[in-house]
């Protein structure tokens, strides 16, 4: 067992998760995890099942797994099977239990809600543009539910890693623990 702490960055599409991974990542000297979905998805589009979700998140862990031990004492996650949870639930009302196991057993020492402060950005890989406050909204409860340290990231440009930097030193305590 390694001991990278891990900082899941989750929220709605289209809020800097990856700009902000990546970001972060180089600030302090290591690597990030980039959002499995994305490559999954370019071979088949928005025509996905509840089982590609499943594939997803295990192909996400896979790749976090692979990149641990590459990482420099910290190891961004931009998704986490907390997105894939929030993913089924709002598309499919329901969770599998796979994902809902992953979910409940992958640990993460802190979590960055990015916050819908940001323009949205059409992607052809995106689907809610107008639900991304009711989306952040389910993130925070849930993340609140589980009781899942957070701290919500907000701001444009440089103001949105300064947010992150802030969320570190504010609650160094449970990050490091």
């Amino acid at each position: 067992m390694n001991n990278v702490i891990k900082i899941a960055v989750v929220g709605p599409e289209s809020t800097g998760k990856s700009k902000l991974s990546e970001e972060l990542a180089k600030h302090f000297n290591t690597i990030w995890v980039p959002e499995y979905s994305r490559e999954y998805l370019k071979e088949i589009g928005l025509n996905y099942t509840l089982n590609d979700i499943i594939n997803i998140n295990n192909g996400q862990l896979h790749l976090e797994n692979e990149l641990i031990n590459k990482a420099n004492a910290l190891l961004f996650c931009d998704t986490t099977p907390l997105v894939n949870k929030i993913w089924c639930e709002y598309k499919y009302q329901m969770c599998p239990p796979e994902i809902e196991e992953s979910f409940t057993n992958t640990f993460y020492n802190y979590h960055f809600l990015c916050d819908i402060d940001l323009p949205w950005e059409e992607d052809p890989l995106r689907e809610h543009p107008n639900q991304r406050k009711e989306l952040f909204d389910y993130y925070e409860q849930t993340l609140t539910k589980h009781q899942r340290p957070f701290s919500v990231i907000r701001g444009i440009g440089y103001k949105r890693i300064e947010s992150a930097l802030d969320g570190f030193l504010r609650n160094k305590y449970i990050i490091f623990k």
